[in-house]
């Protein structure tokens, strides 16, 4: 008779095409924002590890770049090596996809799936944006149809519907072990990577068209001083045209982001902050491969 698996402890990534909520459903699944989520396409750059203990197992959720098809500019390749290179540690896989939506991309992330060794769970994601549900069975038929997949979880990450249920078929389908990482730690980023991550979210939302993908955020200075943390961050865009922008009429943009960003850090850090921010241009930064590495944009690997 075999024997009962007392704990189980790994890693599952959560993988996908751009824009169809791995972000969000991360920051569902750990109950506490640490991926920035914004509704365009590329918003998530890195690969961030997001920890859920549970009385029965350990979690880390592996959240990726949406893969893409095209992949012309550095950044663009950046963002498929750092979303593929988590297939080589991982012991699960979540592959998200959208209800009754599938498209040419969501084919290229099953294709790289094609070697993966280990379970490949489907969750559907936004199946509460379906009005008339009797269409989602036909779709979930033919997703399923796909692949050998180990599950297939429909689920609405934004309201969280679901969600317990996916967590539950990623639990049972690690592998026995004792926890990675210790029980009160949610993630291995960092508070300044965090910061910066932040700024661009509300920098993101905020601006329009072709910005945002022009634009990445730098912390030059991030101290404590009992409980005010002070913050200085160089917003780097392409073209002087571009900085114009995110400063805005008399600095106005420039000014709601911080704003916004400066209250959330204080959410984030629970303590007040006194933030300042720069804008600088850097022609070009987005498609060259030494600027990404100097800006923190490093292929990643567990461990």
């Amino acid at each position: 008779m075999a024997e009962a698996v007392s704990r189980r402890a790994g890693y599952a990534a959560l993988l996908g095409r751009p824009n169809v909520g791995k972000s969000t459903l991360l920051n569902r699944l750990i109950g506490q924002k640490i991926s920035i989520t914004a509704p365009k396409p590329q918003t998530t750059r890195h690969v961030i590890l997001g920890i859920q203990t549970l009385p029965e197992a350990q979690i880390v959720y592996v959240d990726t770049p949406g893969l893409h098809r095209q992949a012309r500019r550095a950044m663009n390749r950046y963002l498929n090596r750092a979303a593929a290179s988590v297939l080589g540690y991982v012991d699960v896989v979540v592959f998200l996809i959208e209800a009754l939506r599938w498209t040419e991309e969501d084919e290229d992330v099953l294709q790289r799936l094609a070697d993966f060794p280990g379970p490949v769970v489907l969750a559907i994601n936004k199946v509460d944006r379906v009005a008339d549900k009797t269409r989602l069975l036909p779709f979930i038929a033919q997703s399923s149809a796909r692949r050998d997949f180990a599950d297939v979880v429909p689920l609405s990450a934004l309201r969280g519907d679901h969600v317990a249920v996916l967590q539950e078929s990623i639990a049972i389908r690690l592998p026995p072990g004792d926890d990675l990482f210790p029980q009160d730690q949610i993630t291995t980023a960092s508070e300044r990577f965090l910061t910066a991550e932040l700024i661009r979210e509300k920098l993101t939302r905020l601006l329009r068209e072709e910005v945002p993908y022009s634009l990445t955020v730098e912390i030059e200075r991030f101290v404590e001083e009992g409980r005010l943390t002070r913050i200085s961050a160089v917003i780097w865009v392409e073209r002087e045209a571009q900085k114009g922008i995110v400063i805005g009429e008399g600095g106005a943009m420039l000014r709601e982001a911080g704003r916004q960003a400066r209250e959330a850090l204080e959410r984030l850090l629970d303590r007040k902050v006194f933030l300042e921010t720069w804008v600088k241009v850097r022609e070009g930064w987005s498609d060259d491969e030494r600027a990404l590495r100097g800006l923190g944009y490093n292929d990643f690997k567990s461990g």
